[in-house]
């Protein structure tokens, strides 16, 4: 309960904030089971190097051409991190400047559209993020949002309905957005590039994809390259599967000059004036650890999702797309309706140290986003910490537990500090 008036002297605030933080740390981080699908924790080495004395400092303008004094350091991180990024994910251009992916949506939208445009998304129940919609940051750049037609049954594209709805809007259309907050397969990045291609043939279209739930299964090579199957613009946060801190950032190939500063201009002065510096320097590690480690960890990682969907199945959920293997992501969606639905199930398991959301599934009423029939589960945050394909199994049976067979709350909280004490260090870093 939030009290509407403080009533804790200035020595009391500076002890409870230091009790809050000792709490947090303990709970959240070595008692509970996260399986919220768009967190993630960053290495020892990476926390070390995100508090430092860039966390005080401003470097307004571009590597080398700043407005303050005072940057040399600045310029050397930020240009490395640059670097760094193009190589890992084939990018021509990258800012790191923006500080989460929403924003880093905006600066897309900025660039490349005007007020009045329209623009084309996954509806909120397909899996779009609430960036691209008309009461997001779409919204605040003035653009008309029309959904790319899906097929919920069988998590595709109408392709035919799609083609369709591009001879309706073909004269205002700027943008098609794809990527998403529920991502559990590759999006058809190569097929809607053709589709456009062949309808607009005079027109250009930028294909733009929303890579934050999935960058580091790109980075690891797991998941599609959006960038090879026609994506110009990719726009991303960097803290889900890609461990690192919170923040955002912009990827491009094949711009023009012009597009090049349209999105730079977007970026900086636009959105941002102080981009958080002290980002950097471990964005640049989690990046190295991507590098070296990328790999065997997405791969754990879709194995691990796998085998949590799997096991929930065999024991008494309703878990999505089961003839298509339930996931290629990081993923699982469980429709949980018969158990009361997303909220009173994700609170529930909350109680019992398990950490998930609801979510809306795939043909439901956008406006039940609060009452959901659905929760999101992500298995990045276990992978980390060295969890495989046994824990899965022993994650599915805490949820038969406690959902279906009615199991003592406390009992389960008990059983899964017990499992995961048995994973405190992080996996898959130097």
């Amino acid at each position: 309960m939030v009290s509407q008036t403080l009533e804790l002297s200035a020595l009391e605030l500076v002890e409870r904030a230091k009790k809050v933080v000792s709490l947090q740390n303990k709970w959240r981080g070595s008692e509970t089971i996260n399986l919220i699908a768009s967190e993630n924790v960053m290495s020892e080495e990476a926390t070390r190097l995100y508090v430092s004395d860039f966390m005080h400092r401003y470097a307004e303008g571009e590597v080398g051409d700043r407005y303050y004094e005072g940057v040399k350091f600045a310029d050397e991180i930020e240009d490395l991190c640059e670097r760094a990024l193009k190589k890992l994910f084939g990018a021509e251009y990258v800012n790191v400047k923006p500080i989460s992916g929403a924003q880093a949506n905006l600066a897309v939208f900025y660039a490349f559209t005007k007020p009045g445009d329209v623009v084309m998304s996954f509806d909120l129940p397909s899996g779009g993020h609430i960036s691209y919609r008309e009461f997001g940051a779409a919204g605040c750049r003035g653009l008309s949002v029309v959904d790319i037609p899906y097929k919920p049954d069988s998590f595709e594209v109408d392709y035919e309905a799609f083609a369709n709805k591009l001879k309706e809007i073909k004269d205002k259309l700027k943008l098609i957005t794809l990527g998403g907050s529920l991502f559990l397969f590759p999006h058809p990045v190569k097929e809607i590039s053709k589709i456009v291609g062949e309808e607009l043939p005079d027109q250009s279209v930028i294909i733009h994809y929303d890579a934050a739930h999935v960058l580091g299964l790109i980075a690891g090579g797991q998941f599609q390259q959006p960038f090879k199957e026609g994506a110009k613009v990719v726009s991303s946060s960097t803290h889900k599967t890609f461990p690192g801190p919170q923040g955002g950032l912009v990827m491009g190939v094949s711009l023009t000059d012009k597009q090049i500063s349209s999105l730079r201009k977007a970026v900086f002065p636009g959105l941002v004036s102080n981009h958080h510096l002290h980002r950097l320097p471990a964005l640049l590690y989690v990046t190295a650890e991507m590098m070296t480690f990328g790999q065997s960890y997405a791969k754990q990682i879709v194995s691990n999702a796998k085998a949590l969907a799997k096991a929930l199945d065999e024991n008494g959920f309703r878990v999505l797309a089961k003839e298509k293997g339930y996931t290629q992501s990081h993923q699982v969606a469980v429709n949980v309706s018969e158990l009361g639905g997303g909220a009173p199930v994700s609170q529930k398991l909350a109680q019992a140290n398990i950490i998930t959301n609801k979510n809306l599934l795939p043909g439901e009423n956008p406006r039940a986003s609060r009452t959901p029939s659905g929760i999101r589960l992500g298995v990045q945050e276990v992978t980390r910490y060295g969890m495989k394909e046994k824990e899965m199994e022993r994650i599915a049976e805490l949820f038969r537990k406690l959902l279906i067979e009615k199991a003592d709350v406390e009992k389960v909280a008990n059983e899964v500090k017990v499992l995961r004490q048995e994973f405190q260090q992080i996996q898959y870093t130097f």
